[in-house]
């Protein structure tokens, strides 16, 4: 039944602290949390920040990051799954935007890199930070970065194919330390150059390629 207008006008302004929460208040505090968690996690590392700075961070209750993720160890894995996708979305697609031969592309490899290395947000990458931090003998975090690898590996042993090497796996992770050794080495020099380092010896393995398809 309709309540009478003037009971309705005695109702106080503002929101209802019993009231259930709105449909996208749980999708926006989830995003907030993960959002403070990747600043946080990727700048001072996953140890050094505890669930208290998260939630101050992202401006939400402790019960809510519990009942979104379970644990600080299922946050973790979630910013680095986001972060993975991410990051593999913006550096694939810089590799295979527009047209262009297998060669170039990997070409662009180490330029992309560069970009990244110059970033004021680049703090190294969260997969090799993650593993670094926890116990070597724990394979939880290991598998997460394994698995981001593999996406990364997979496009570049593709075009190594495409660009004529006869084991394009072999190439890819040979790109693929080569990589890895630029971040690394970008990280504790701060210095966005050490990608065009990297890059001089990958183009020695890329023209090893040509030389193959000839």
């Amino acid at each position: 039944m309709q309540q009478p207008k003037m009971m309705r006008a005695k109702v106080p302004h503002g929101p209802n602290p019993h009231a259930a929460p709105e449909p996208e208040a749980e999708p926006k505090a989830r995003e907030r949390i993960l959002s403070a968690a990747t600043r946080l996690f990727c700048r001072y590392g996953i140890n050094a920040v505890g669930v208290d700075a998260v939630v101050a961070e992202a401006a939400t209750a402790k019960a809510t990051l519990y009942k979104t993720f379970g644990s600080k160890e299922r946050l973790v894995e979630a910013v680095l799954e986001r972060e993975g996708a991410a990051w593999r979305d913006w550096f694939l697609g810089e590799l295979l935007k527009g047209e262009a031969p297998a060669r170039a592309r990997l070409r662009r490899i180490f330029p992309v890199l560069r970009e990244w290395f110059g970033d004021d947000a680049f703090f190294g990458c969260p997969f090799i930070n993650a593993v670094a931090e926890h116990d070597k003998r724990d394979d939880r975090l290991r598998q997460i970065a394994l698995a981001h690898k593999k996406v990364v590996l997979q496009t570049i042993a593709r075009l190594a194919a495409e660009a004529g090497s006869r084991d394009p796996e072999g190439a890819a992770h040979q790109i693929g330390v080569l990589i890895d050794g630029a971040i690394v080495a970008a990280m504790i020099t701060k210095d966005a150059n050490v990608a065009l380092l990297a890059g001089q010896t990958a183009d020695l393995l890329i023209a090893g390629m040509v030389a193959e398809a000839a």
